[in-house]
C-alpha cells in the first residue's frame, strides 16, 4: 500500500482560519480550536485510505471526495502523488464549480 502525503491548499487554510475567527467572535474560541484539531486529525486516515471519503455529489468526479465531520465537509482531491485538502465548508453548503 502506498502512503500519500496530505497537503492543505491555501483555500482550505483560509477556511480553517475563518472557523477559528467565527468561534472567537462568538466568544467560544476553545470550540473553534477543538474543531480545527479534530478536522486535522480526521484527515490522517487519508494517508493510507485516500478513497475512504465519498465522491462529492455535486461534482460526481472520482478524484474529488469529502469526509464529513459535522458540521463540516472536508473536500479533498486525490492525485497520483498526494492528497490535497481544498476546502473546509459547513455541511449544508452546496459546492459549485468555478
Amino acid at each position: 500500500m502506498t502512503v500519500k502525503p496530505i497537503e492543505f491548499a491555501e483555500s482550505a487554510l483560509c477556511d480553517l482560519e475563518d472557523i477559528l475567527a467565527w468561534y472567537a467572535e462568538l466568544q467560544v474560541p476553545e470550540v473553534g480550536e477543538r474543531l480545527v484539531r479534530e478536522l486535522f486529525a480526521r484527515t490522517e486516515q487519508l494517508t493510507e485510505h485516500p478513497e475512504s471519503g465519498r465522491i462529492v455529489p455535486e461534482f460526481d468526479v472520482k478524484t474529488i471526495r469529502e469526509l464529513i465531520h459535522p458540521p463540516f465537509r472536508l473536500v479533498y482531491r486525490v492525485d497520483s502523488s498526494k492528497i490535497w485538502i481544498v476546502r473546509v465548508w459547513r455541511s449544508e453548503r452546496l459546492l459549485t464549480l468555478p
